[in-house]
């Protein structure tokens, strides 16, 4: 007998659209168990495989024709914003086939900013509690890749981007939505609504039994209509609860809030007030997310790439209180900045380098409103990371936290992180 899973898509005419990770990981598993299935492939780029039971669609018109399938199971990172799709509940995802088919509980996490320290600490809780629980999804692992490792009693962490969420029609028995700001607008079709509508489909198929969280000092009831959400709603804030726990790694409100979310999130599981705080001692960052690279040459480096909009930016800022430089900029996808030029110059920073694109812009704002930083451009991460050591006082912080993606010269924002560091280390070795 199929999973029920298998069971669903035997019969279909199916296109897998993409073919990175999860999509090599989604037909790893139509294989395992149709290994004659006819199936389509297509990809912007040319694909090697020696599949002949697969057809594959390469180049610049990969997507033409998307609407003669019975089935689209569309990778995260590509946009249908300018596709017309005649049947969108043809299109579907990893995250929604696991959401409908595995046999597990489950608690989904989004949100523009948090989601992965919110669900690495959700998963630690569940563990500390004897949980038997996954920590999968947007957090690097296909959840396909563990469909079959879970059973009824398995608590399934799955953190979830807005692009997973897009097609889903089902909902988590636990949805943690931990905040929104301008993301992705050159994502969705409708921009900021798109990407917003995009994220509630993580609690608009909830039922009275489940539980909805969200951030309390958020904007989220501003874009999202509660009254249509059925299950109980809880917001969360830093002050929800009253946990005692100090670790370097979790410093400043917003850590705080995150931690609240995950104690929220796993209260109905078993989990208690110790279990949350001995998982949030524990806790050791993440990297990329206000990661401390090091002390060198008396400067305190963090790299906190994951920081791609202003919010997350000042968040960092404000939680590690001496931060002497900034360095920021990245592709720009059309954000208004006019907000974060105003509080970058009432921030005691001594010096702010500025990257292309974005950087370049906020930089020429700043000098025009006579910014009591020094403003300085650096036409790469070499020469930020060298104007970084030659400017920034010791005992200092350094901080790199771009307020924009990485896209514009960088694959993402982990190669971001990973060049900010090795040049750091060269750097100091250099000069030592």
């Amino acid at each position: 007998m199929f999973p029920r899973i298998i069971e669903f898509l035997k019969d279909k005419n199916i296109l897998l659209l993409g073919f990175g990770r999860e999509g090599r990981s989604t037909l790893e598993y139509i294989r395992k168990y149709l290994p004659e299935k006819k199936l389509t492939l297509a990809d912007r780029n040319p694909v090697e495989l020696s599949d002949k039971n697969v057809i594959t669609v390469t180049g610049v018109g990969y997507l033409d024709g998307i609407n003669e399938y019975d089935l689209v199971i569309k990778s995260p990172g590509i946009s249908l914003r300018d596709v017309e799709v005649y049947d969108r509940t043809k299109i579907t995802c990893q995250v929604d086939l696991f959401l409908r088919f595995a046999p597990c509980r489950k608690i989904g996490i989004t949100g523009s900013k948090g989601k992965t320290t919110t669900s690495t600490l959700t998963y630690m809780m569940l563990k500390k509690a004897g949980v038997d629980a996954v920590l999968i999804g947007n957090i690097g692992i296909p959840v396909l890749e563990c469909i079959e490792k879970v059973n009824e009693n398995t608590v399934a962490v799955i953190e979830m981007s807005s692009h997973q969420l897009e097609f889903c029609v089902s909902s988590p028995e636990v949805a943690v939505f931990t905040n929104i700001f301008e993301e992705h607008l050159d994502h969705y079709k409708g921009g900021f609504t798109g990407y917003v509508n995009a994220k509630t489909n993580i609690a608009r198929y909830q039922n009275e039994k489940d539980l909805f969280v969200y951030g309390a000092k958020s904007d989220i009831e501003k874009y999202v209509d509660l009254n249509k959400i059925k299950s109980e709603k809880q917001p969360v804030s830093d002050e929800t609860f009253d946990l005692q726990f100090e670790n370097e790694h979790l410093l400043g409100s917003h850590n705080r809030t995150d931690v609240c979310f995950a104690f929220a999130a796993t209260r109905r599981f078993g989990v208690t007030e110790k279990q949350a705080v001995d998982a949030a001692n524990s806790f050791e960052g993440i990297e990329h997310r206000m990661e401390k690279v090091g002390e060198f040459d008396g400067i305190t480096f963090y790299n906190d790439c994951i920081a791609t909009i202003p919010f997350a930016v000042l968040n960092a800022v404000h939680a590690l209180k001496r931060v002497g430089t900034l360095i920021i900029g990245g592709k720009d996808r059309g954000l208004d900045y006019t907000e974060f030029i105003e509080d970058l110059l009432n921030e005691n920073i001594d010096n702010i380098i500025c990257m292309p694109d974005t950087g370049y812009s906020i930089g020429e704002r700043l000098k025009e409103k006579n910014a009591k930083s020094n403003i300085l451009f650096a036409e790469n991460m070499e020469k930020a990371v060298s104007l970084a050591f030659e400017n920034t006082e010791k005992g200092k912080i350094c901080l790199l936290s771009p307020a924009a993606s990485s896209y514009n010269v960088y694959k993402n924002f982990e190669e971001k992180g990973k060049h900010y560091k090795s040049l750091i280390y060269g750097y100091s070795k250099k000069e030592g």
